[in-house]
């Protein structure tokens, strides 16, 4: 875990709101290595989730510097920023955001049309294997209604992984799920991460952030403070401990 992801420096973000001016991040420093597993949380207004839209180079910052895998965000224009989205991160986000007339193998093709070098073959190679990566071999040809809440997810994760990216980013993937089906998602979370993938979350749970290996807790656009969990929970553990009943299933 030498390699440095994610550097952050004296990062600022203020957003107007009329004639007042709101200091969402107020000069934070960060660093996250390869293979990392980090929950960030804070309170809402705290910051966090500017933080995350700004990792996923889905905002621009107001002061400071973001290098992203060796590479200055900040000196990149718009059309350089989706490329690099596109080549570098992988989405995960709390309402899923699939196509509902889309299969989900379809659904997790979509992001390889952006690459016009990429032939048919290849793409569906890339997205069968992702998808047999999440467990869902036998449901890429099922449309979201068709699946629960936690295999949508599932296809969402799968979507995030088709690029190869170096950085996952994840904003509250368990908010919408019931207990035992976010537990079964922080275990594909870890397994993947055990597989080297660097992955950063935002939970607003702090059950769910000890799955995570670091905690960056913001507060009042700063960071607060941030700890190894030493309290680790992992998930194949935990799943032993919860009631089966009452999973929501779909065969068809």
């Amino acid at each position: 875990m030498d390699n440095v992801i994610i550097e952050i420096k004296k990062l600022r973000k203020d957003y107007h709101v009329g004639d007042v001016v709101v200091h969402a991040l107020r000069g934070v420093d960060l660093q996250i290595r390869e293979g990392e597993f980090v929950a960030i949380m804070g309170m809402s207004g705290s910051g966090k989730s500017t933080m995350l839209n700004i990792l996923g180079c889905l905002d621009q910052p107001t002061g400071g510097d973001y290098f992203l895998d060796g590479t200055n965000v900040n000196s990149m224009n718009r059309d350089e920023l989706a490329g690099l989205r596109n080549r570098k991160l992988g989405f995960v986000f709390q309402a899923y955001n699939l196509l509902p007339r889309t299969t989900a193998l379809e659904n997790v093709e979509l992001p390889l049309f952006y690459n016009p070098k990429m032939k048919s073959k290849e793409r569906l190679e890339r997205a069968v294997n992702a998808l047999e990566a999440v467990g869902l071999k036998e449901r890429m040809g099922h449309m979201p209604n068709q699946l629960s809440g936690g295999q949508q997810q599932r296809v969402a994760i799968a979507r995030s992984l088709v690029n190869d990216p170096v950085l996952i980013l994840a904003d509250e993937p368990t908010g919408n799920l019931d207990t035992r089906t976010s537990v079964e998602i922080m275990e594909l979370f870890q397994a993947l991460n055990e597989k080297g993938r660097t992955i950063v979350f935002v939970t607003h749970e702090p059950d769910i952030a000890r799955f995570a290996t670091r905690n960056v807790v913001f507060r009042d656009g700063r960071i607060q403070r941030e700890n190894m969990v030493t309290d680790r929970l992992f998930a194949s553990d935990v799943l032993l401990t919860l009631p089966v009943e009452n999973i929501e299933e779909f065969e068809n």
